[in-house]
């Protein structure tokens, strides 16, 4: 099975940046499709990045432009660098790892954006 710690969440001011980092362990790491996911208090967890085995790349709307999701299968990391950003940035964000019969998820990294 495949484990997910996240780190690099924190306060920032709106318009700054943060590096959020996944480290996965797993033999197999690079067969997996990894995404960030967000989730505030009262709403649904939603698709933020997802990065593909093959290394296609997908963003939400709301932050496309602004964040860029990248993996390194030689660190089996995954990273998710967030530029200029907002008030409504602020959740926690949730490193997932998906497989054809697999699925797992971080324990989550709290990104707090406000003045």
């Amino acid at each position: 099975q495949v484990q997910l710690v996240e780190s690099g969440g924190g306060l920032v001011q709106p318009g700054g940046s943060l590096r959020l980092s996944c480290a996965a362990s797993s033999v197999i790491f690079s067969a997996y499709d990894m995404g960030w996911y967000r989730q505030v208090p009262g709403k649904q967890r939603e698709l933020v990045a997802l990065i593909t085995s093959g290394g296609t790349t997908n963003y939400a709307d709301s932050v496309k432009g602004r964040f860029t999701i990248s993996r390194d299968n030689v660190k089996n990391t995954v990273f998710l660098q967030m530029n200029s950003l907002k008030p409504e940035d602020t959740a926690v964000y949730y490193c997932n790892a998906r497989a054809p019969d697999y699925n797992a998820w971080g324990q989550g990294t709290l990104v707090t954006v406000s003045s």
